[in-house]
C-alpha cells in the first residue's frame, strides 16, 4: 500500500510543479491556509497539480500566505484507471456526496447523461469541479478526473469507443451473481459505467443499451438502491474485479 500524510494539509494547484519553484496562491486558497487551517509563512503542506506529483512545499507571506516553495517530492505521479463513470444527474446534495464517492473510487472522468427520468435537467458542472478537487485533496488522490458536459444519453452512446466496456447497472436485470459477471468480462479499451436516474430507465433506453457493442447488464443485489448508494457499490465491484484495485493486490 502507499504510504500517505494523513496529518497534513494537500492543496490542489493549477500550475507545474519543480523543486525549488514558487506558485502564487489565490485569494481563496490564501483564505483556506491563513484563515481556515491558522498556517503562517514557514508552515508546509502537500501540494499537486495531477501532472506532477505531489510535493511538500512552505508557505511564504507576511500578512497572510501568498505563495508556496516548493521543497521536494513526496510521491510521483500516477494514472487513475481508464474508468467513466456515466451517471443520470441528482440533485444538491446528492450529487455532491455522488461525485465524491466516484472520485475516491477511482474513477478518471464523470459524465453526466440526460435520460427521460432524469430528476435534475440542469447540472453545476464547476461545483462537480470543485468537489472533484476536494475529493482528491482529503483522499490522498493525485490525479484529478475531469468533468464532461452533460448530453442526452442518445448522443453519449453514439459517440463512446466501440471497443470500451459498457458496464450497464439494471435493475431489471436478471439476480446473477455481480461478480462472477465481471470476471466473465472481455479485456476492452476502458470502462464506462452507467448508472441511470431514480425512476429507472425508459424501456427504449434499456432496448438501446442493450443494442450497444461490448456491453454487460449487471444487477446490484436483490434490493433496489438509491442511484448514489449504487455508484458506489458499482464502482467498488468494478474496480475490485477489473480495476487497480486487483492489480495493486496481486
Amino acid at each position: 500500500m502507499p504510504s500517505y500524510d494523513f496529518r497534513g494539509p494537500r492543496l490542489f494547484v493549477d500550475a507545474p510543479l519543480a523543486q525549488d519553484g514558487r506558485v502564487e496562491l489565490d485569494r481563496d486558497q490564501s483564505n483556506y491556509l491563513g484563515n481556515v487551517l491558522r498556517l503562517a509563512a514557514g508552515a508546509e503542506v502537500l501540494a499537486f497539480n495531477g501532472r506532477d506529483g505531489e510535493w511538500q512545499a512552505a508557505i511564504e507571506g507576511r500578512k497572510r500566505p501568498d505563495s508556496l516553495v516548493i521543497l521536494q517530492q513526496t510521491r510521483p505521479q500516477d494514472r487513475l484507471p481508464d474508468l467513466a463513470y456515466v451517471f443520470a444527474p441528482l440533485k444538491h446534495a446528492r450529487l455532491d456526496y455522488m461525485v465524491q464517492k466516484a472520485i475516491e473510487m477511482g474513477a478518471a472522468s464523470l459524465q453526466p447523461v440526460l435520460t427521460r427520468f432524469t430528476q435534475a435537467s440542469r447540472v453545476n458542472t464547476e461545483r462537480m469541479r470543485a468537489n472533484v478537487v476536494e475529493a482528491a485533496e482529503q483522499c490522498g488522490i493525485l490525479s484529478i478526473a475531469t468533468v464532461a458536459e452533460p448530453m442526452p444519453l442518445e448522443r453519449f452512446l453514439s459517440q463512446r469507443a466501440a471497443g470500451r466496456l459498457l458496464i450497464f447497472c439494471d435493475e431489471a436485470a436478471g439476480l446473477e451473481n455481480p461478480i462472477q459477471s465481471l470476471q466473465g468480462a472481455q479485456a476492452a479499451e476502458g470502462i464506462d459505467v452507467l448508472i441511470g436516474p431514480e425512476g429507472g430507465f425508459a424501456e427504449e433506453e434499456r432496448a438501446l443499451l442493450l443494442r450497444q457493442p461490448k456491453i454487460l447488464r449487471l444487477a446490484l443485489g436483490p434490493r433496489i438502491m438509491r442511484a448514489d448508494t449504487a455508484a458506489v457499490a458499482a464502482l467498488a465491484l468494478v474496480q475490485a474485479v477489473l480495476g487497480d484495485w486487483r492489480r495493486k493486490m496481486a
